[in-house]
């Protein structure tokens, strides 16, 4: 049973570790992007009547973090089209532009809006997609969100996740002063708010699969509970507060159970709650550590960290309990794993010689493949389409968030100036 193990599980539960401003948006940054990333042009939307920022340069912005698109400047565009009849082609070629994508803002029923937009081919000069996103003003960016999905799934094959949130704490103030804050920002890092705020450690938020509610530790009481919060009302419900550690809520896929790590019966172990009617399963029992437990997307497994075997290492076991199966052998330290939405890979934590890094393993072959190069990488989970990996990493002794693709092939930085921000989660 290594220190290291119990010394990071012992420092998860004891305090303070942040420090910045409240609700300070995240900046993204693009630290690498595919090579021969496409050209795009996303025309600036025609948007009389609608103030704020126009929706145009949002999905442009949306597409650019994604390291995969390159758009053109606007003032480098050689025309400004509105309706589809105006896009002059071969102009756009001229530019080395692939597609170009237009849009307006029209005026909806009951004072709602409708964001108009038409993707074009601009080599061969057809419409490849279009639609209308109907919105309320203030929902005006996530309507460009969408509009940036469906993009980047018609020129990718993916699925889009520019239209989703994420998690994270923070913490202000030093001392009697400090203040923890649990936090979800779009995924720009734009439009920050508050879930809930206490002078004692706020840790772990997991989003529910509707996205509707988080669960996560609060040591508001001096103890650990575990909360879930209902973000449209602000109500909450304390459903574990059982004497010693209460840790780690991971959501089943259909959102009726929460796999804890509880350490009541002794060493810390994973239990299964079922939310509707309080039941708890005891899944593992052994003397060593068991935690971070994880559901596969069907529902039926259960990946956990364990020091079992001498180091830590991931496991897998039945969602009703049983006998657990080792996954992981290569390296020192195997934790925090995670599935990929499709159930075929598992993120984790990778250490090895010192260094711990986000690593990605498929299944089927059991092929470890190491994807980040900090010497502190922590805490990954993947965006909802499978195809990023957001994770906590040093940066100047800095925590702060990264994203990085399964390939490895782009990395993104979100930083907030002046502070420190761990304990990512994406959004559903």
């Amino acid at each position: 049973m290594t220190s290291l193990f119990r010394v990071a599980l012992l420092l998860a539960f004891c305090a303070g570790m942040f420090g910045r401003p409240a609700q300070a948006e995240l900046s993204v940054n693009i630290t690498k992007g595919v090579e021969g990333a496409l050209p795009i042009a996303i025309v600036p939307f025609a948007q009389q009547g609608l103030p704020g920022e126009n929706l145009g340069s949002i999905v442009s912005a949306d597409l650019a973090r994604s390291g995969r698109f390159a758009p053109l400047p606007e003032g480098q565009m050689p025309e400004r089209p509105v309706p589809p009849g105006q896009v002059n082609f071969r102009a756009w070629q001229a530019a080395g532009q692939d597609h170009v994508a237009i849009g307006r803002i029209l005026p909806g029923p009951s004072g709602r809006f409708e964001a108009e937009f038409f993707l074009f081919d601009a080599i061969r000069g057809n419409l490849l997609t279009s639609g209308r996103i109907p919105f309320d003003a203030p929902e005006a960016r996530h309507a460009a969100h969408k509009i940036a999905d469906i993009i980047y799934q018609q020129l990718t094959g993916e699925r889009g996740a520019f239209n989703t949130r994420v998690a994270y704490v923070t913490v202000t103030g030093s001392g009697k002063r400090r203040e923890y804050h649990l936090q979800i920002a779009d995924t720009d890092g734009r439009d920050p708010q508050s879930v809930i705020s206490s002078p004692e450690p706020i840790m772990s938020p997991a989003w529910s699969p509707d996205g509707k509610r988080i669960a996560y530790v609060s040591f508001e009481n001096k103890t650990s509970a575990i909360f879930i919060q209902t973000l449209a009302s602000g109500e909450r419900q304390k459903i574990s507060d059982a004497p010693g550690i209460n840790g780690a809520p991971a959501w089943s896929p259909d959102g009726s159970r929460l796999a804890l790590t509880l350490s009541k019966d002794g060493s810390p172990d994973i239990y299964v709650l079922d939310i509707g009617s309080g039941a708890l399963r005891r899944i593992t029992s052994d003397i060593s550590i068991d935690t971070e437990p994880g559901w596969s997307p069907d529902g039926r497994k259960l990946v956990f960290t364990s020091d079992r075997g001498g180091k830590p290492q991931l496991y897998l076991v039945s969602a009703e309990g049983g006998q657990p199966e080792r996954l992981t052998y290569e390296g020192d330290y195997n934790a925090r794993g995670v599935f990929s939405p499709d159930g075929q890979k598992l993120a984790m934590v990778h250490g090895n010689g010192g260094d711990y890094r986000i690593a990605v393993m498929d299944l089927a072959s059991r092929a470890l493949r190491v994807l980040t190069e900090g010497r502190l990488d922590e805490s990954p989970g993947f965006a909802p389409n499978g195809g990023m990996i957001l994770y906590t990493h040093k940066s100047g002794g800095v925590d702060q968030l990264a994203a990085v693709s399964l390939d490895g092939k782009v990395r993104q930085t979100l930083r907030i100036e002046g502070g420190e921000v761990r304990e990512p989660a994406w959004s559903p």
